[in-house]
């Protein structure tokens, strides 16, 4: 059966940490892999990130400059720093939102760390279920499928209590 192709956030889930890093490097050679970041509980409860890694991580930034070079070539030396130079900077924070939207996940998606144990968390463009399935069971992993607009609105929620409640309020 064909499935179109859907932005997932997958969880897998290891009550033993040491799995989890061997998931977390195959993983990068899943299809449609974006970028992961792997999170433990430790036994006081505090959560770890252990590992982080996103597919192209410098590649708008280069790509921004080397496009801003170009046109700025036109204007001569001058221009050319300056296009590259402004060219690096819209890249970057393209590259530094990506990052801020993955540190929201692991915040909305925190309760979800058993104690003494570990969540991979996948942002995946997938065609087909099975590649990541078969990946989580050979590690010995359980699987949570959230569509990208489910963990938006997920940080949306959380986001809106935040606001509700106040910095410092229970």
């Amino acid at each position: 059966m064909e499935s179109s192709p859907r932005d997932n956030v997958l969880l897998l889930t290891f009550q033993d940490p040491e799995r989890c890093g061997d998931a977390f490097r195959e993983a990068q050679h899943l299809s449609g892999y974006r970028q992961e970041v792997s999170v433990a509980r430790r036994d006081d409860g505090e959560l770890e990130v252990l590992d982080a890694h996103v597919r192209g991580t410098g590649a708008a930034t280069v790509g921004g400059g080397a496009a801003g070079l170009a046109l700025g070539l036109l204007g001569g030396p001058v221009g050319a720093l300056l296009g590259f130079t402004a060219g690096a900077l819209l890249g970057n924070a393209a590259e530094q939102h990506n990052l801020e939207a993955g540190g929201e996940a692991v915040i909305a998606l925190n309760t979800r760390v058993p104690d003494s144990g570990a969540v991979l968390i996948l942002s995946l463009h997938e065609k087909h279920p099975e590649p990541a399935d078969e990946l989580a069971a050979r590690h010995g992993a359980s699987v949570e499928r959230l569509s990208a607009e489910e963990l938006d609105a997920e940080i949306e929620d959380l986001k809106r209590r935040a606001d509700v409640d106040g910095p410092g309020d229970e």
